[in-house]
């Protein structure tokens, strides 16, 4: 019981983080260019953990997936899935 308390603490943390962080960005900016930012944010975040999940799929190789390669950019894309390349540069300036 202790341990779900302190699971709900830290996510609240961290959404209250984020909810400062959001506030210093828009700073005095208009909510019509702000909304921009964060829509192009959000949308990031989807196909990164949609990228995720299947990349985890395919490193798994198991059932529709078994003999699958994820380095394999035609792997994504006949998913109908996003294709996120790893290591590019700006992954390492993100870290």
């Amino acid at each position: 019981m202790a341990e779900s308390k302190g699971k709900t603490a830290k996510s609240e943390s961290f959404e209250a983080t984020l909810w400062q962080t959001a506030d210093k960005l828009r700073k005095n900016m208009d909510a019509a260019e702000y909304k921009h930012i964060v829509l192009g944010l959000i949308f990031l975040k989807y196909i990164s953990d949609a990228f995720e999940v299947l990349h985890s799929k395919l490193e798994a190789g198991e059932g529709e997936y078994q003999g699958a390669n994820p380095e394999d950019p035609n792997e994504y894309t006949a998913e109908k899935g996003f294709l996120c390349a790893s290591h590019s540069p700006l992954e390492a300036n993100c870290r």
